[in-house]
């Protein structure tokens, strides 16, 4: 995990262990481990963004190891996972999701995904009743994507692809850069940018050329029967607002002065926000 530590991280009690496991189609997936462990407290597994590696997570992997495991992912073509050539759609990824969970022995889980890791987590729960021995999920935390509710968010998404592939150093550096509002280091930055254009351009295109529904994202979130965090910035006010006069399990948290990577930018509220919420899940059920 090379650089890889968020700005203002503190010094790490203990290192997050490199761990490995090859998928059922025969791709080696990488993820972060680090673990103190404490009875009744679920695994928190974290789900990055679209071409993010599961380092971007170290100031939350730092915090909530003092008391859970934790695992942080590098979905397929992303972080230190391998490349391949297939595989990038929601309903993969979410199989992928599902055999970490299997390879990491993992039960009682929180899933925290970030941007396009919400609908990957969103697309896992609504297959996972078709994944046998698939484990508890406690919780759910959705951090700044659109949940299909309301209207659609606007911005630059309709000229995003043809910069990307006219111009990708410059866009993704662009990308990197738009994700904060609050000043990074620069070397952190470039390393970021870095990790994210080892994704392959084909693999980066097909991940945000899906066209699933809004409404598929909206009724599979309103279909869970269990308690839902979802994390935003102010563009997704609406879709929070309506999301929880809908549904009484959803808990809302708006972070004004954040960017898109708004658990980077604003680390410290956004564990407090994620302790709070972990504090308050039913307790699991006996098995």
């Amino acid at each position: 995990m090379a650089a890889a530590l968020a700005p203002a991280l503190a010094p790490a009690l203990s290192s997050p262990q490199d761990r490995w496991f090859t998928s059922s189609d025969g791709v080696r997936l990488h993820y972060l481990e680090a673990a103190t462990a404490q009875p009744g407290q679920p695994t928190l597994v974290f789900i990055p963004g679209w071409t993010m590696p599961a380092w971007i997570w170290s100031a939350q992997i730092e915090h909530f190891a003092r008391e859970h495991r934790v695992l942080a992912f590098d979905p397929r073509g992303q972080g230190r996972s391998s490349l391949p050539a297939t595989g990038y759609d929601y309903g993969r990824r979410a199989l992928d999701i599902a055999q970490l969970l299997k390879a990491a022995g993992a039960q009682d889980v929180v899933l925290v995904g970030w941007s396009l890791g919400v609908l990957e987590c969103l697309q896992y729960m609504n297959d996972s009743g078709r994944v046998a021995g698939a484990p508890t999920i406690r919780g759910l935390v959705l951090v700044d994507n659109s949940v299909g509710e309301g209207e659609p968010p606007q911005g630059g998404a309709s000229t995003f692809l043809p910069r990307l592939r006219k111009k990708r150093r410059e866009t993704v550096q662009a990308f990197v850069k738009s994700m904060f509002k609050k000043p990074q280091p620069k070397a952190w930055l470039d390393e970021l940018t870095e990790a994210a254009l080892r994704t392959p351009l084909p693999a980066a295109v097909a991940l945000l050329s899906q066209g699933t529904p809004r409404e598929f994202w909206r009724e599979t979130l309103y279909s869970l029967d269990m308690p839902v965090l979802y994390a935003y910035t102010p563009r997704l006010r609406k879709q929070g607002e309506l999301a929880a006069a809908r549904k009484a399990s959803i808990e809302i948290q708006v972070f004004a002065e954040s960017g898109h990577a708004l658990f980077v930018d604003d680390a410290a509220a956004f564990n407090t926000a994620l302790a709070g919420f972990l504090s308050r899940l039913p307790a699991p059920v006996a098995r």
